[in-house]
């Protein structure tokens, strides 16, 4: 089942809502959408869980309005489809940038709806460097993925998808599954594309990892060239109680890299 849920005047999310059971809402990455998550949902679903997806605005089915592509407005948008679906006790799963989203929303609004947490190769705590902060892209080259997507976008998603994953020899990926992937980019507003790398490069969330309180587990891949392997232990020293999940041999795309380790580790974290 699919849903169009109004989260402010005139822009509505498509969510979609796979199974029933304890929800697991999922956050997606930069610039995909909620189908890079079509082989969870599918086990999940036949695991007694409801799997809710949510296109972030200006991605995949959702409008995609010039604004609101803060972290703010965005985990608002995550609370107005919680109140919407009158979601308690939910899983909340975020991937990348959507994993900075479910910080922010952890931080923002309490919590609220969410027993759980998991992080996939979260773009936490900030996603580019500061004076204070050595770790992540440099602001300038942040500007130059910017300028490249206002250029050439899907030769801009080509060469991301390039380092999106780790591609061993132990774990294949095939040709045809990386141009579904680049599809999937490709669904996405260039203008939610470029405003959102923009709030990638400009939002912090030092100070949101401190007010977590729930059961966080983080799960990243040691070969990641997106989100280094450093933005985990950060997350782990900065989240009361947090676990951390390796996967040696992933890249950023850690659920397609090693996608039965993952699925495992998911379905245990679930339990």
């Amino acid at each position: 089942m699919g849903h169009y849920i109004e989260v402010e005047r005139k822009v509505k999310l498509y969510v979609e809502d796979i199974g029933t059971g304890i929800p697991v809402i999922f956050l997606h990455g930069w610039p995909l959408n909620s189908r890079m998550f079509e082989y969870q949902f599918t086990l999940l679903s036949e695991q007694g869980y409801r799997c809710i997806g949510i296109d972030q605005r200006g991605f995949g089915k959702s409008s995609a309005p010039t604004g609101g592509y803060d972290y703010d407005r965005l985990a608002d948008d995550v609370k107005a489809v919680i109140d919407y679906l009158s979601l308690e006790h939910a899983f909340l799963v975020g991937f990348s940038v959507g994993g900075a989203i479910a910080v922010r929303y952890m931080a923002r609004h309490g919590g609220y709806g969410i027993q759980k947490l998991a992080l996939l190769g979260a773009a936490a705590p900030s996603f580019t460097q500061r004076d204070d902060y050595p770790l992540g892209m440099k602001q300038g080259k942040a500007n130059e993925q910017i300028a490249a997507a206002k250029k050439d976008r899907p030769e801009m998603l080509r060469g991301f998808g390039e380092i999106f994953l780790a591609n061993t020899a132990q774990h294949p990926i095939s040709d045809p599954f990386k141009d579904w992937l680049q599809l999937l980019g490709l669904e996405a507003s260039a203008w939610g594309t470029v405003r959102t790398f923009e709030s990638l490069r400009d939002e912090d969330l030092r100070a949101d990892l401190l007010q977590i309180k729930a059961n966080t587990t983080i799960f990243h891949g040691m070969l990641d060239k997106i989100c280094p392997p450093e933005f985990a232990t950060e997350m782990l020293n900065s989240i009361d109680g947090s676990t951390l999940v390796t996967f040696e041999q992933s890249g950023h795309g850690m659920l397609y890299d090693e996608p039965v380790r993952f699925n495992n580790e998911l379905l245990e974290f679930l339990k």
